[in-house]
């Protein structure tokens, strides 16, 4: 299983992106304005679509307030695994630091994913304001 490792680091203090990425159903508006489109809510699940066209059905697998960690899988793709989780923390000189990892199988699939993430670093920089201490 290959592991995708992100650290994002935002001006937004920490309650700030903590509060944005647990919106889980606005995350268009939120936390990664033009890389998502639109976000559906059905209980523990939701169903993303991309600015790209791509639509997946995740599910969110824990939230923990404490240590500021999200963590879902998809969950319409048999062909692939694919589980991540975003976790925020407070910047060395302020602001905050988003660390993302993705973990993908098959192997062969990780570029893909990889090239999508970083589209998605972009527009978190962009929505929560990209930090100039990176």
């Amino acid at each position: 299983m290959a592991t995708i490792h992100r650290e994002i680091f935002v001006d937004a203090d920490v309650d700030a992106c903590w509060a944005a990425l647990c919106d889980v159903g606005a995350i268009q508006e939120r936390l990664a304005r033009g890389f998502v489109v639109g976000t559906t809510l059905e209980g523990d699940h939701r169903t993303v679509t991309f600015a790209g066209g791509v639509v997946v059905r995740e599910r969110l697998i824990a939230r923990d307030d404490v240590r500021r960690r999200l963590a879902y899988a998809v969950v319409d793709n048999p062909e692939v695994r694919h589980h991540a989780s975003f976790q925020v923390f407070p910047g060395d000189r302020g602001g905050s630091r988003i660390v993302w990892i993705t973990d993908v199988a098959p192997d062969s699939a990780a570029p893909g994913f990889a090239g999508m993430i970083d589209t998605g670093v972009a527009a978190i920089r962009h929505t929560l304001g990209a930090s100039r201490r990176e």
